[in-house]
């Protein structure tokens, strides 16, 4: 459940810190103080949209963190399957959004939304007007009756299976392209692997090449350089080079050291500069050694190589190793079309086995949701008489579907009459926003246990509906606040004075500026609160009294 939740340069919100508590909590307020803002806030936790007109004005940057305990098995599991640990029974999550970028973070530490969007949807979810609209969608139902059936395993190995059939049947099309395309194709390819193979490609051809004739674009003044560096070290004809003297001067060390002792060390010393003198000079006479071969014919055919491989660089690749890459990929298809009916007969074969498997398992959740639906059907059925909808008939309607979709064969919708004598039509059909507001309480106060998530909020549920309905709405959320935890903002006495807390939102204007704040109201707090929300420009005592009665009917409901 949410433990507590800080929010900061968010709209009118300045600062804000709250503790929320187990069980039913309402949040009301006069309307503009910021009821909406928290729940935007939440919804930035929930990996939502970052609307920068969300930063407070004359700000740089906004921020949301809440931390949550109690977490469920499913969150658990989650947590250590991304590399987190939850050895304190609890997490923290913050988003942080700036004018031009928006992060966020689980316990400090840096996450993707992908992330923070996984694990937010397993603690706590947000139940507003919009999703009353989702209902209209009849593609929401499968997952409504999937998730109260239990089939959400199931679900999720068919849906695999689904994709390798979508899978084989792209591919299987893509084989059986037109006849004079595929040829088209594979003369083309073959005109394009002709030309990369003709050249004969090596890696790293292309730099020694340029190496190469660079060296023999400057063949002379190499030749000019190694006959100076031959002429300094041997001597010429006369032989009397840098190789010659030091050995003479070598010798002439050694005639004294029988007097000088040093002289030994010097003349071995001279030696070794000689003996690297003869390396050099063999070194510098092979820098113009061309392997006997005519040095201008050689230049001639390392050209010739380079624009052979620049006219295959125009048309291939930027590189040798791109053009070599580009031609295992168009051998990889021509193959792939030579081999095309081959290939298509396995993939058939394969699509036959996958779409056998396909239709066992959404066999499977076809007869897990028919025996879902009648539950379902009755369940709502019940908690909608409840609601003040007494002569209601629902319905779960499953027709099969031409083909394998996305959730299995069935095409699921929820069919509602209102009215004694009414058909059932689809939701879309029948429904008022106050009766959708029942439909998706139900289903919330339904399916309450199946998702695993101990905290739902309700953005002004009452919307629609008035009187003694909004007192059973509001017994139908304290009901769900029993197992979980449940924040509802609202402008209904009728479900205010029901809550287990109250909490009070409110502006005033500091230094110039409105800023939003946010107290636990006590029990003459609560009196004064829900007298204000029955309306009248004064409170009176009889709203008070009224207001008195309503919160100690309430009590007596848990």
């Amino acid at each position: 459940m949410i433990e507590a939740l800080h929010i900061e340069n968010i709209a009118v919100i300045k600062r804000l810190d709250v503790d929320f508590c187990p069980g039913m909590t309402v949040l009301s307020g006069e309307t503009g103080a910021g009821k909406s803002i928290i729940i935007d806030s939440l919804n930035l936790l929930l990996g939502g949209r970052a609307d920068r007109e969300l930063i407070r004005m004359g700000e740089d940057r906004c921020e949301v963190s809440a931390m949550f305990g109690g977490l469920s098995e499913r969150t658990v599991s989650l947590l250590g399957e991304l590399g987190f640990s939850a050895e304190e029974g609890s997490l923290m999550l913050s988003r942080t959004v700036t004018r031009s970028s928006s992060s966020a973070r689980l316990n400090g530490r840096a996450i993707p939304l992908s992330v923070l969007r996984e694990i937010a949807g397993t603690l706590f979810n947000i139940h507003g007007q919009n999703d009353n609209q989702q209902l209209l969608d009849p593609g929401k139902h499968v997952e409504l009756l999937d998730a109260y059936g239990g089939c959400g395993e199931l679900q999720k190995e068919y849906y695999e299976v689904y994709k390798e059939i979508l899978h084989c049947r792209a591919e299987i099309d893509s084989l059986r392209r037109d006849a004079r395309e595929r040829t088209r194709m594979e003369e083309s390819l073959r005109y394009q692997l002709a030309e990369i193979d003709g050249v004969k490609l090596k890696k790293g051809e292309e730099e020694a090449l340029t190496e190469l004739t660079k060296r023999l674009q400057s063949l002379e003044r190499i030749q000019q350089c190694v006959a100076l560096v031959e002429k300094a070290l041997q001597g010429g004809e006369k032989g009397r080079g840098a190789i010659y003297l030091s050995d003479r001067a070598a010798a002439a060390m050694e005639t004294v050291s029988d007097a000088l002792p040093e002289a030994e060390e010097l003349a071995s010393r001279l030696y070794d500069v000689r003996y690297e003198l003869e390396d050099i000079a063999s070194s510098v006479s092979e820098l113009a050694d061309f392997d006997g071969e005519d040095a201008l014919a050689k230049l001639d055919r390392a050209e010739a190589r380079l624009d052979a491989i620049t006219k295959l660089k125009r048309k291939y690749g930027n590189t040798v190793e791109e053009i070599l890459a580009y031609r295992e990929k168009i051998a990889a298809e021509l193959l792939t079309i030579e081999n095309a009916d081959d290939r298509i007969e396995d993939l058939t074969e394969k699509l036959k086995r996958t779409e056998a498997e396909a239709k066992r398992l959404s066999d499977s959740l076809s007869h897990f949701r028919r025996r879902a639906a009648k539950g379902l059907t009755g369940a709502v059925t019940e908690n909608l008489t409840f609601l003040d909808m007494p002569k209601v008939r629902f319905e779960v309607e499953m027709k099969p579907t031409d083909d394998f979709c996305a959730t299995g064969r069935d095409r699921v919708e929820f069919l509602i009459s209102t009215n004694p004598g009414d058909p059932l039509l689809p939701l879309a059909k029948i429904a008022s926003g106050g009766e959708l507001a029942r439909i998706m309480l139900s289903l919330k106060n339904i399916l309450n246990t199946c998702d695993g998530v101990h905290s739902v909020i309700f953005d002004e549920i009452d919307t629609g509906i008035s009187g003694k309905t909004s007192r059973k709405v509001g017994m139908k959320l304290k009901e769900i606040g029993r197992d979980t935890q449940v924040l509802c903002v609202t402008h209904s006495a009728q479900i205010a004075s029901l809550a287990h807390h109250h909490l009070y939102i409110s502006k005033q204007e500091v230094d110039g500026r409105v800023q939003t704040s946010l107290r636990e109201l006590d029990e003459e707090g609560r009196v004064e609160e829900i007298a204000r929300i029955l309306g009248g420009i004064e409170i009176t005592e009889a709203q008070r009294r009224a207001a008195r009665e309503m919160i100690a009917e309430g009590e007596q409901y848990g």
